[in-house]
């Protein structure tokens, strides 16, 4: 597939550079919509625009806008006539519509929405009220219900007559006041007397979430049921959209892209300035700040400590490995907790049994490293004292930091500050300096011996 997609990428580059735009967009006409927005991740905004532009089929324009990031959509779009705009939105479903209008200037989202019909629009700005992040951002708004007092005959009439529904995996059951009662399978459906009414065979207990409940919420939902799809109602159970599976992948790809991103201190925004480098160099400089102080307070440690270095100079060949090991140590601890949280597979309910696992697996690993750094100390120095509190801060370093890896991103989410952002560059800034004073203070008490 991939050997597919990168000769495809080649010949649209060929086109492209000889101007043979005809044969370009016959070629785009024959290609998978999905296969198109999959080009764009290699290509320019002036590129992706030609491209698009070259997509003769409003529908197929619309599918490829679904397929792309919603920020990239909309800049891909701002460079249209607002006819062709409002032409090509019209082809999206509400949902990915309303994402697509809420990342262009607000001028232009106003004049799009005015242009709409009445009853796109509405349903539009409708989904606008809602964060991009919650269930009532994502959720489809052309959902397919049917009341609790039909039967099964008249349902199977009612279901071969819908159009437009987003999904009928499960058909979800309201009563008169269109709040949601009850949820049935095809299955059901279909194995029943066709005289049998539907709130006689529904499920009653029915999985749902509400318009605010955020996204990654909604994805451990999903995940944890094992359901294709789960409905979204408002406070008092009126049954307002649908949030199927393939939004739920979105949701999960995007949230784990963006906690890698916050964990080494950038942003996905990266992706859209190109090659701006002061703006990139912007977002990624405090993250590099965080760590330069760490830096520079360890370079002060290490000159409180200067008696000691000076009277044993073999002392700095370890300083590099105690501190660095320390620091990988503390971000494997960290980010195991921050993607435990992200996920819900760490709870603070049962925070303290994942501190003791952690602090048992770095005693374990402290162990190991320390007897072998400490046999290389002595080994290479000759002195058994300096292997001993070369292992020895190893094996502590080590412990500390994985305990740090732990109670650090339990701090910052406690405190309410996202832990992917915050607790990468405190963990590593706070290893490196307990694992100075630990190595230089052992060196210290046995500094005697070490002469």
């Amino acid at each position: 597939m991939e050997q597919k997609l990168q000769r495809l990428l080649e010949t649209v580059q060929r086109l492209h550079r000889r101007g043979a735009y005809p044969n370009l967009a016959k070629l785009l006409s024959k290609i998978h919509p999905a296969d198109i927005a999959h080009l764009f991740r290699f290509l320019d905004l002036k590129d992706q625009r030609m491209l698009f532009n070259l997509i003769p089929d409003p529908e197929v324009a619309g599918t490829v806008l679904v397929e792309v990031d919603h920020s990239t959509a909309a800049q891909i779009l701002e460079s249209l006539e607002k006819e062709t705009i409002t032409e090509v939105l019209q082809e999206l479903p509400y949902d990915d519509a309303a994402d697509i209008i809420q990342n262009m200037p607000e001028e232009l989202a106003e004049e799009i929405l005015h242009l709409m019909e009445d009853e796109d629009s509405e349903e539009i700005v409708e989904l606008l009220k809602y964060a991009e992040d919650t269930a009532g951002g994502i959720m489809a708004t052309e959902i397919y219900s049917l009341h609790e007092e039909l039967t099964v005959k008249e349902a199977i009439k009612s279901l071969q007559e819908a159009e437009d529904a987003e999904m009928v995996f499960y058909l979800y059951v309201t009563d008169e006041h269109d709040h949601l009662v009850g949820v049935l399978s095809l299955r059901q459906l279909l194995t029943v007397p066709a005289s049998v009414k539907l709130k006689e065979i529904m499920t009653r207990e029915v999985i749902s979430v509400t318009v605010d409940t955020d996204q990654e919420e909604v994805a451990r939902i999903v995940e944890k049921y094992d359901i294709l799809a789960v409905p979204v109602v408002n406070d008092t159970n009126k049954l307002m959209g649908i949030i199927t599976v393939d939004d739920v992948i979105d949701v999960l790809r995007d949230e784990a892209t963006e906690d890698i991103y916050k964990m080494v201190g950038s942003s996905d925004e990266e992706l859209l300035l190109g090659n701006k480098a002061l703006r990139v160099a912007r977002l990624r400089l405090p993250w590099l700040i965080t760590n330069l102080f760490g830096g520079i307070i360890t370079g002060y440690l290490m000159w409180i400590f200067k008696v000691t270095i000076r009277d044993v100079i073999a002392l700095i060949s370890f300083i590099p490995v105690i501190t660095g090991m320390g620091g990988n140590v503390g971000s494997q601890s960290a980010t195991i907790v921050v993607r435990g949280f992200a996920t819900g597979k760490i709870e603070m309910s049962g925070l303290r049994e994942v501190i003791f696992k952690e602090m048992r697996v770095g005693l374990i690993m402290g162990l190991i490293c320390g007897l072998t750094v400490g046999l290389v100390a002595y080994g290479w120095h000759g002195n058994p004292y300096l292997g001993l509190v070369v292992g020895l801060s190893m094996s502590i370093a080590i412990t500390v930091a994985a305990t740090t890896g732990v109670l650090a991103p339990t701090f910052f989410k406690k405190i309410g500050v996202d832990p992917a952002i915050a607790a990468t560059p405190f963990v590593q800034t706070a290893n490196d300096i307990t694992g100075i004073l630990i190595y230089f203070a052992l060196a210290t008490g046995f500094l005697t011996l070490l002469e």
